[in-house]
C-alpha cells in the first residue's frame, strides 16, 4: 500500500510538533533557504544526467521543502499546503486559456509560452 499525500502532510505536522524532531522544529523559512537551493540543484544535475531513481528522489527532497514551507506557513497563521494547491491550480487555469477556457488554441509549444506570457502580463496590471 502506498502513502497518501494526507498522510505526508500528516508527517511534517508530527516533526514540528510538541514530541517531533529537534531540528524540524527549529526551522524557519530564511533557514530553509540554503537546503531548498540544494535540493534544487541535486534535482537539475539529476535531470541533466538523466538519472531516473536520481530525479525521483530528487523531486521528493523539493517535495520535501514545499511541505516543510508550507507547514511552518500554517504555523504561523499564514496559509496552509491546500491554500498553495489551489493558487496553483488557478494560475494553471488562468495561464492556460488555449486550454481550460475560450482563448484561440495553441499550435505549437511558441504559442503556447506567447499565450502563457500575456496572460502573466495581464494578471501584473
Amino acid at each position: 500500500m502506498k502513502n497518501t499525500f494526507a498522510e505526508l502532510v500528516e508527517t511534517f505536522a508530527v516533526l514540528r510538533g510538541p514530541n517531533g524532531c529537534p531540528w524540524d522544529k527549529k526551522q524557519t523559512h530564511e533557514s530553509l533557504i540554503k537546503n531548498m537551493r540544494e535540493e534544487a540543484e541535486e534535482l537539475i544535475a539529476a535531470i541533466e544526467k538523466k538519472d531516473v531513481e536520481n530525479i525521483k528522489e530528487e523531486l521528493g527532497d523539493v517535495l520535501l521543502q514545499v511541505l516543510l514551507h508550507a507547514q511552518i506557513a500554517q504555523e504561523e497563521g499564514w496559509f496552509n499546503i491546500d491554500d498553495v494547491i489551489q493558487v496553483l491550480y488557478d494560475k494553471l487555469h488562468r495561464r492556460h486559456p488555449h486550454v481550460f477556457g475560450s482563448h484561440a488554441k495553441a499550435a505549437t509549444p511558441e504559442e503556447a509560452l506567447a499565450v502563457w506570457k500575456e496572460m502573466k502580463q495581464k494578471e501584473r496590471k
